[in-house]
């Protein structure tokens, strides 16, 4: 039995990204941001090519993802973060909204959104994933938007919406 498989490219080429990062935490944030950006560069993506836009915490990161899909401007979006459980409920809420945001920006507007909010228990936990969750969302993004091209390319759409 032979079964089609396709997979997106990791070529960031031509791509452009735009990036929410939340300051909240932020000593981690920046960690997470500089490793995503060192690897969008890897993957061949312009720095002139990338914005990165602040906003103050986690809940905050979907209305600003949503105003860059809008734009049309971007092939995919990236949101960076951290979120380390405190001793009240409001850990659960912040985590829970935050990536639903994220997802329903990308449902809502068809684009890859790599979603880099980490949700810790703790600083340490923090301290030892937040870079390759930031390259890692590097890498989801591109190859997303190269996966939607090569799929796009199969079902004979090109892209062009007018009739």
């Amino acid at each position: 039995m032979s079964v089609d498989q396709i997979k997106g490219s990791e070529n960031g080429q031509g791509l452009r990204i735009g990036i929410v990062q939340a300051r909240f935490n932020e000593e981690f944030g920046k960690e997470s941001l500089e490793a995503c950006l060192a690897e969008l560069k890897k993957l061949g993506v312009a720095e002139s090519d990338i914005l990165v836009c602040s906003v103050p915490g986690a809940l905050e990161v979907p209305l600003v993802l949503l105003q860059l899909g809008n734009s049309g401007e971007y092939d995919a979006l990236i949101a960076i973060g951290t979120i380390i459980k405190g001793e009240t409920y409001h850990f659960e809420v912040v985590c829970n909204e935050s990536a639903a945001g994220v997802s329903r920006v990308s449902l809502e507007l068809g684009i890859p959104v790599a979603n880099a909010i980490l949700t810790t228990y703790n600083e340490e936990q923090a301290r030892q994933r937040t870079a390759e969750k930031g390259a890692e969302a590097a890498r989801v993004a591109v190859e997303m938007v190269r996966l939607g091209e090569s799929l796009d390319a199969l079902h004979g759409d090109d892209g062009d919406d007018e009739e």
